[in-house]
């Protein structure tokens, strides 16, 4: 299904009548969101500007590695305020948003119009069966697992493989796969991909004539990968767990894609803070201009948001066995 049919079947459809009082949440805040970048990017510099100097008074490594995790938690919480940039949520003027959206989109090596393009996309597609590859995990149905080829079974046996999907995934993604446009991306996406890319080198080229070529590799690399592992498994456990709805187009309902086909991932508060509540996914699919810093507030305002289950860190766990969609039993399931 394409996006603009897709966005004509939501427009078309009869929600409930409390869905329209998320619109009270939608409005950004400048202040809000001018906090948020300063609470996020003074730490990350001020995490860098000591792991160099770790690194250059000679300390053991395994300091800086612990210093880039933490690093890496701020990286994630800046991805995630480039994501409110994609949906134009997180300033109120929309040239604001598009600004920060490339300048965040170098710090996460994210080109920001070719990903907004994609994650668009996963919007408009997500919980559809007829729709998938557009920004989501890759997930086959059991019966076209079962007529692929060996090959092809292999490949997603081997994709599905968490240490792959979360370890390999992460280095493939931020530092590989964005360095190409995503397929169907047109001339302006194109060109935020090279102008991203042309950013990376250059920035590569000043660190080794500033801190040397060394300590940045030794610092940018467990950063962004401890950061993408975080990432891809936050997204992950969004759309892939117990009990989440996926439906044929002619079957395809747009309120039990939002409420039951995202998770409403439920963390400690300081987890919630790094990650920007996007824990509260089911709301941010209901409504995705309702800004991060509002996702929680929204949530505790409306009643009938709170009927969502929530999930666990304990039981996201459980889901990385789920494999692949059973249509006959419309659940995710493991390999036969």
């Amino acid at each position: 299904m394409g996006k603009h049919t897709q966005q004509e079947k939501k427009s078309d459809y009869e929600w409930p009548s409390w869905y329209h009082t998320l619109r009270n949440f939608r409005r950004p805040s400048a202040i809000k969101a001018g906090w948020q970048l300063t609470n996020t990017l003074l730490p990350y510099g001020c995490l860098w500007l000591i792991m160099i100097w770790v690194i250059h008074e000679g300390y053991p490594y395994w300091l800086t590695l612990m210093l880039s995790f933490i690093a890496s938690l701020f990286l994630v919480r800046i991805f995630i305020l480039f994501h409110d940039c994609v949906h134009g949520s997180l300033f109120p003027m929309q040239r604001v948003n598009t600004f920060l959206g490339h300048a965040l989109g170098l710090l996460v090596f994210t080109p920001f119009d070719d990903w907004r393009i994609s994650h668009l996309r996963h919007h408009a597609s997500y919980a559809d069966l007829d729709a998938r590859g557009f920004g989501d995990i890759w997930t086959m149905t059991r019966t076209e697992f079962e007529k692929a080829s060996t090959a092809h079974q292999i490949a997603y046996r081997l994709y599905r493989n968490p240490l792959i999907l979360l370890g390999m995934g992460a280095v493939f993604s931020f530092l590989l796969r964005f360095r190409l446009p995503a397929r169907m991306s047109k001339r302006k996406a194109r060109a935020s991909v090279v102008f991203t890319n042309l950013f990376i080198v250059l920035l590569v080229m000043v660190a080794a004539r500033t801190i040397g070529l060394r300590t940045f590799i030794l610092i940018q690399l467990p950063v962004i990968w401890f950061a993408g592992i975080m990432g891809i498994w936050l997204f992950y456990v969004q759309h892939q767990f117990e009990g989440v709805y996926w439906a044929r187009r002619r079957e395809w309902d747009a309120l039990r894609a939002a409420m039951e086909g995202s998770s409403f991932y439920k963390l400690p508060a300081i987890l919630r803070w790094l990650t920007a509540n996007i824990g509260h996914h089911h709301v941010h699919h209901l409504s995705p201009r309702i800004p991060n810093y509002q996702l929680k507030q929204c949530y505790d305002s409306v009643p009938e948001l709170k009927d969502k289950p929530p999930l666990t860190i304990r039981k996201s766990l459980s889901g990385i066995h789920l494999k692949l969609w059973d249509e006959e039993r419309k659940q995710l399931i493991g390999f036969p």
